[in-house]
C-alpha cells in the first residue's frame, strides 16, 4: 500500500497563487520565493505589470495557507511537482519564471522539467543565487533555532522583530530550515542547459552571491544569456523592485525580445 502527502498534488489551486488575476493575459509571470519564503513576497510586483503579463507566484507547502503540510524533502520532489502544476495550468500561455535565492535554483530546475516535457518558458530569471556550477553545501540546517534566527537577520529578509517572538519563531523556522535542508543538500547536474533565454541578478553587495558566481549562470543556458547588477545585498530586489520588473517585463514585450544586459 503507498501513501501520497498533500505536497506531492500536482494542482495548480495548491501551489499558485494569483493575486491580480488577470483573465486576458498572455504571458504568466510565474515567481518562485527564497528559502522561509511564500508566495506573499512577490504580491506588490502585479501592480507594475502591464495587463498582458499575470503575476503567478508558487506557494510552497509548509507555509502560510499550507502550513499545516509537510515541507518538501528534495529539489527533486519541488520541482518536479511545480512543473507538473504549470503544465496543467493555463496552457494557452507563455511563461516566464523568476525566482530568488533557493528560488532561483527551484526555478531553473522547474524549466527543466517543462523543456523536457516540450513547454519551454519564454525567459528564465535567476537572481540572488551562484550558477550551477558554483553552488555548494551548507550547514545552516544544522544550527539551533538561535542560530537560524542569526541567519535570517543576517540576510535582512525577515523583520527582526518577528524573530524576537517565540510564537512567530515557532511557526516560521520549521519552513525555513526544511528549506535551507533542501538547498544546502542540493546537487545541480552541471552539464543541464536550458534551450530559452536566461537573465541573472544580484546586488553588488549581497555576499551569497557575488557577481562572479552569478555570471556563472551563463553556462546553464544554450539561449541567450543575460546579467543585471543593481546596487544592494542579498534582498536587494526589495528596494529596487520597479527596476527588476522593469527587466523582466522588457523580456515579455515581443516574442524575439532577449534581453542582455551590460
Amino acid at each position: 500500500m503507498t501513501s501520497v502527502t498533500s505536497n506531492t498534488s500536482s494542482a495548480p489551486s495548491l501551489w499558485l497563487r494569483r493575486p491580480a488575476p488577470r483573465a486576458a493575459a498572455s504571458i504568466c509571470l510565474v515567481c518562485f520565493p527564497h528559502a522561509g519564503g511564500s508566495a506573499a513576497f512577490y504580491t506588490a510586483w502585479a501592480r507594475l505589470l502591464p495587463p498582458h503579463v499575470e503575476l503567478v507566484a508558487v506557494q510552497y507547502p509548509g507555509r502560510q495557507d499550507r502550513l499545516a503540510e509537510p515541507a518538501a524533502q528534495s529539489m527533486d520532489e519541488l520541482a518536479g511537482a511545480v512543473a507538473e502544476a504549470l503544465r496543467v495550468d493555463r496552457p494557452d500561455r507563455e511563461r516566464v519564471l523568476f525566482g530568488h535565492s533557493m528560488g532561483a535554483s527551484v526555478a531553473w530546475e522547474t524549466a527543466l522539467r517543462l523543456e523536457a516535457s516540450g513547454t519551454t518558458p519564454r525567459h528564465v530569471f535567476v537572481s540572488g543565487r551562484p550558477g550551477p556550477r558554483r553552488q555548494r553545501p551548507g550547514g545552516v540546517h544544522l544550527r539551533d533555532d538561535d542560530g537560524l534566527a542569526a541567519e535570517l537577520r543576517r540576510l535582512d529578509g525577515t523583520h527582526a522583530e518577528l524573530l524576537d517572538d517565540p510564537e512567530v519563531r515557532a511557526v516560521l523556522l520549521p519552513s525555513v530550515r526544511a528549506d535551507y535542508r533542501l538547498i544546502e543538500t542540493y546537487r545541480p547536474d552541471p552539464t543541464a542547459r536550458l534551450r530559452c533565454p536566461l537573465t541573472a541578478l544580484t546586488g553588488d553587495r549581497d555576499e551569497e552571491a557575488p557577481v562572479a558566481d552569478v555570471a556563472a549562470w551563463s553556462t546553464a543556458t544554450e539561449g541567450a544569456f543575460g546579467s543585471l547588477v543593481l546596487p544592494g545585498g542579498h534582498f536587494y530586489l526589495v528596494p529596487q523592485a520597479e527596476r527588476v520588473v522593469a527587466a523582466v517585463v522588457d523580456a515579455c514585450r515581443a516574442p524575439t525580445a532577449h534581453p542582455v544586459f551590460p
